[in-house]
């Protein structure tokens, strides 16, 4: 770890973290607060795929469908209207519809072919967008004057990585200019996230092995046309189940705090305590 004790990491004058752990437990909501403070950068690899990497990608599916209405399709043929995506920190819809979900097209469903493709597209982009962050530490230094700085992982995180390989390059790189911070839920976390996700499924990147045997056993069980949010649903569970133990190699290179102690912060000064506390746990 980059620092040396709880005392080493208060001191420090620059304070540089990576959280990662499943969507839904803290990780945007913490990279605001520290924002919020003034002292920090906070840097959202979301974003950074859904801008630099996937954002031409996406304008272009919109201008697809937006070119399938007569009214539309005149006025962007005559460069009369302008389509993008108007993705945030908060709102990363544009990103989550051009992923998709695989399945039956008359319900909204990609073909599994087209699917694959865009996950290996996402991979790629999540990749770059992480070896990006030591630019924007410079960055936020040299421009900015952010003495502090905040990495807001994607919760596909341990997807694009192989935890277990002590020499895994990306981790390697990471490891090297930040201090890994797992935000660990509890099972109360996991059912409520299962929840949250069945009433409103969103797209995720799964690893190509992972999806594939996803994708043979559901449609194996279910013969016919695949109703694409009900895959997805299957198969959310089963991701939370396999990320689990990939994130806890990770935490291996860095620290463990819970949700619950997340949720308890007040103030980056808290946040700074929570740190500290936790390299101590480590170390000891």
């Amino acid at each position: 770890m980059i620092y040396q004790g709880g005392e080493d990491w208060r001191a420090a004058e620059a304070k540089r973290v990576m959280l990662f752990g499943m969507s839904g437990l803290g990780k945007t909501w913490l990279s605001a607060l520290l924002r919020g403070s003034g002292d920090w950068f906070h840097y959202s690899v979301d974003y950074r795929i859904g801008t630099r990497y996937l954002g031409e990608a996406i304008a272009d599916e919109f201008k697809r469908e937006a070119m399938r209405v007569p009214m539309l399709r005149e006025l962007l043929m005559s460069d009369s209207v302008r389509i993008t995506s108007n993705i945030t920190f908060e709102n990363l819809a544009p990103l989550s519809c051009w992923v998709g979900k695989p399945g039956d097209p008359a319900r909204g469903g990609l073909p599994i072919e087209e699917y694959r493709r865009r996950q290996a597209l996402h991979r790629e982009a999540e990749v770059a967008a992480l070896l990006d962050t030591g630019a924007f530490i410079d960055k936020a230094r040299e421009i900015y004057g952010y003495p502090h700085f905040v990495c807001d992982t994607s919760g596909s995180i341990c997807e694009v990585v192989d935890p277990a390989n002590p020499d895994d390059p990306v981790l390697d790189r990471l490891g090297g200019l930040m201090l890994p911070v797992w935000i660990r839920g509890s099972e109360a976390h996991t059912e409520e996230l299962i929840r949250r996700f069945d009433r409103a499924p969103k797209p995720m990147y799964y690893r190509p092995e992972f999806l594939d045997e996803a994708w043979a056993d559901y449609t194996a069980a279910h013969p016919g046309p695949v109703d694409p949010d009900a895959f997805i649903r299957w198969t959310y569970a089963r991701a939370l189940k396999e990320r689990q133990p990939r994130y806890a190699a990770m935490a291996n290179r860095g620290v463990t705090i819970s949700a619950e102690e997340v949720a308890a912060l007040k103030t980056p000064d808290d946040y700074i305590d929570l740190i500290a506390r936790a390299i101590d746990r480590k170390e000891a």
